[in-house]
């Protein structure tokens, strides 16, 4: 299990963002997808928790065959999909994300909104676990670098200027002055329980995490100008006739291929209480074990060797990793 606080600042306040966090969802999950491919909208409705009060829930199938890198595609199914489950709480949220290939994958998110630069260090009351200290991330918008793939002009924030808000261009050092300011606080768990590949792929799931977070924080801005206005009531309306737009657009999908094992008790649709939570072993699991009764073949590799997360061909995205999260896709190449 590999825990990191991502912490994101925007020029805005939250208030203001709970509506451009549902509008950049919605049109970044639109443009994403493609026939066969993309964000499939499962479920969508208000839900009520004892604790947090009213939200909404949704549930994705977030469909990304085509967009795995090249050694992924070779070991996984062609019907293969993430399911994206979101609890929003605004401005608290959870979002849990599991594979239908790999039951031993998933990661969980929590996420708290606060007007103010990202220093508030004990927001989600966590505790290291034994000597071990959570990494903080802080994520720079405008200046991080952003991959070349995903980039486009009219979304790059150090020349960008809102004509409604009259905000921007956003300067070297904003975050120290610039009024107004939020801060997008996510925790993020990722855990890939498989003996021998737990530590490559949860440090290679991060690096796509960071690389989805800054893309959809910085869309949510550059379009700022095109939800500003917007009521809660016209951007559900907005949510719901891009729901079905994408859907159509997706097109019908086959039966898909699933491996499952018990639920986890966070993955029940009721809404989770907490990160999932396994107990980690180091012997390799019984499946991995060579049968005694017969020799190994000498022509078999003996290790599967992961790509370099920091070369362009190895990158892929989730949807709507945002809620994030929406989502944020992760959306990947």
């Amino acid at each position: 299990m590999l825990m990191k606080e991502y912490r994101i600042c925007m020029p805005l306040t939250v208030e203001e963002y709970r509506i451009g966090q549902l509008y950049m969802i919605s049109k970044h999950s639109h443009e994403q997808s493609e026939r066969g491919e993309g964000v499939e909208v499962v479920q969508n409705e208000p839900y009520e928790d004892p604790t947090h009060g009213q939200g909404q829930f949704t549930e994705k199938r977030v469909y990304l065959n085509n967009k795995l890198p090249s050694w992924a595609r070779a070991v996984v199914p062609k019907i293969f999909y993430v399911t994206e489950k979101a609890w929003n709480y605004y401005p608290y949220t959870i979002t849990e994300y599991t594979c239908s290939f790999l039951p031993k994958f998933s990661i969980h998110i929590e996420t708290k909104y606060e007007d103010n630069k990202g220093s508030n260090d004990n927001i989600f009351d966590s505790e290291p676990k034994g000597e071990e200290e959570i990494e903080v991330c802080l994520v720079d918008i405008a200046y991080d670098e952003i991959p070349e793939r995903y980039y486009k002009e009219s979304e790059d924030l150090r020349y960008f200027k809102s004509e409604k808000t009259d905000r921007g261009v956003l300067q070297e050092g904003w975050i120290d002055n610039q009024e107004p300011i939020m801060c997008s606080y996510k925790l993020v768990t990722v855990k890939f329980e498989v003996w021998g590949l737990q530590t490559r792929v949860e440090q290679f799931v991060h690096k796509v995490i960071r690389d989805v977070l800054l893309l959809g924080h910085r869309q949510a801005f550059a379009w700022v100008d095109e939800w500003i206005e917007m009521t809660m009531d016209e951007v559900r309306e907005y949510e719901r006739a891009t729901q079905e737009a994408t859907n159509r657009k997706i097109g019908p999908f086959p039966p898909s291929i699933s491996i499952t094992e018990t639920p986890l008790a966070s993955v029940a649709r009721n809404g989770p209480s907490s990160a999932p939570s396994t107990p980690l072993s180091t012997e390799p699991p019984e499946y991995l074990s060579v049968p005694k009764d017969r020799p190994r073949k000498k022509s078999a590799p003996e290790t599967l060797t992961l790509p370099d997360p920091n070369r362009r061909d190895s990158g892929f995205r989730l949807a709507s990793i945002f809620s994030w999260g929406s989502t944020p896709s992760p959306q990947p190449e």
